[in-house]
């Protein structure tokens, strides 16, 4: 039987050498990384700038009970829109939301004396932009029709 000996100088490395050799082995074996699933995936608005659709349970919790709908839309600097959403299911707010994640404006209840909304915006920064669906209350699914319209400068 051989004996193995450490030397005084290689004792100091062994530590060192020990350590390096389980984190290669644990890195080696991990599994390879893949691309995942994105959580948070918004709806591009279609190009007709209308929707009808319904709002359900597989939507995005609102954390409060509730649940919401966004879609993504791209505006350039000095755009002008106005936001048409209603629904005869639920009370309906309708959000605009910045490239930065802050809200540009908001709004609950139309002009006209509904439950609907109606939203206007001139927009001070180009990008990508939410409009968001969701309930008054976080509470309350359905159908509804949401329409986008550009207006243009006189």
């Amino acid at each position: 039987m051989q004996k193995f000996q450490v030397s005084k100088l290689s004792f100091p490395l062994l530590l060192p050498l020990t350590a390096l050799t389980i984190a290669l082995s644990a890195w080696s074996s991990a599994e390879p990384v893949s691309a995942q699933t994105p959580l948070y995936n918004p709806i591009t608005l279609p190009t007709s700038n209308e929707v009808s659709a319904t709002l359900t349970d597989k939507d995005i919790p609102t954390g409060s009970g509730g649940f919401y709908r966004d879609y993504v839309v791209t505006f350039e600097e000095g755009d002008q829109i106005v936001l048409d959403l209603s629904s005869e299911d639920f009370d309906p707010i309708i959000a605009l939301i910045a490239p930065d994640g802050s809200t540009v404006s908001e709004n609950d209840d139309g002009p006209d004396g509904t439950t609907n909304s109606l939203l206007f915006s001139r927009i001070t920064r180009p990008g990508n932009y939410i409009i968001r669906v969701s309930p008054y209350a976080g509470q309350g699914l359905g159908s509804f029709n949401l329409k986008l319209t550009r207006l243009r400068p006189i």
